[in-house]
């Protein structure tokens, strides 16, 4: 499976929320911990990464469910478009599938914290979110079967429609992602100590 997604930076989440309510259903709300482990630099010259998340999904009706997801993800950015291509499981032992992961030689690297809303708009993902340390985020996601250009294009004229219609100016696009971002930030803060 294929994301195709952009994320943009919200200034007024209240008035994103309105909008997503009128011409969104709302799905679920939720808090997302994640933690990326790394591998060794391996035979492509480049260190592997696995993000291993525990969810905590909270539905209209009340009901609480929480999961644990393992993910690897070949990520890649094309004008602004983020394109995933995804390999993602669910484990019901985190702590034993961590200990595997240190065995087989990766190491726990940064770590993320994200809560918020989720809507489905016109067969879209909007996820309405706060990254804890980066602020207030819109994201909006699209699941293809493949990532050949016509359907990424596709995907993109789509996603920056919908950023539109919330009333978010393309400008807002972050092109980096949330690691990255937290990545600077903390060596940002180290110099400044």
């Amino acid at each position: 499976m294929t994301e195709i997604e952009l994320k943009a930076r919200v200034q007024n989440s209240d008035a994103v929320q309105l909008i997503l309510t009128e011409k969104a259903e709302y799905k679920n709300a939720f808090i997302k911990e994640d933690s990326y482990w790394l591998s060794e630099i391996v035979q492509t010259g480049t260190p592997q990464k696995v993000r291993v998340r525990r969810e905590t999904r909270t539905f209209p009706n009340g009901c609480t469910e929480s999961v644990a997801l393992v993910t690897c993800k070949t990520k890649k950015v094309r004008d602004g478009i983020e394109i995933n291509d995804e390999l993602e499981f669910e484990v019901i032992q985190i702590e034993a599938f961590e200990e595997f992961l240190k065995k087989m030689g990766l190491k726990p690297a940064e770590t993320k914290r994200k809560q918020g809303r989720v809507f489905s708009w016109e067969g879209v993902s909007a996820e309405l979110c706060e990254v804890e340390g980066l602020g207030r985020f819109i994201e909006l996601e699209i699941l293809a079967d493949n990532s050949r250009e016509e359907t990424v294009a596709e995907g993109k004229e789509r996603l920056i429609g919908l950023l539109a219609e919330i009333g978010i100016e393309k400008e807002a696009i972050e092109t980096r992602f949330y690691t990255e971002m937290l990545m600077e930030k903390k060596i940002i803060g180290q110099r400044n100590v």
